[in-house]
């Protein structure tokens, strides 16, 4: 599958993390990149503990919406 290329971000926060604890911790807020060819198979592409883009199941996350000002954090705190 390819990464997908647009800046577009979105975030969600991980509701499961089997077989993948170091990469992924429950309920915390990770950045998720939009890639509809993974959907279709039923994966996203998430910025993990690595600081990289993984794919994962989209079961493992729930996708939230962040007002401004918290998006704007959690950027600056990402780096």
């Amino acid at each position: 599958m390819k990464r997908p290329t647009s800046k577009e971000r979105q975030f969600a926060v991980c509701v499961h993390n089997t077989g993948y604890p170091a990469s992924l911790e429950l309920r915390k807020i990770y950045e998720v990149l939009p890639d509809i060819g993974g959907a279709a198979h039923g994966l996203i592409w998430v910025i993990d503990e690595s600081g990289e883009d993984y794919l994962y199941p989209q079961n493992f996350f729930h996708p939230i919406e962040l007002s401004h000002a918290l998006e704007a954090a959690v950027r600056r705190a990402a780096g």
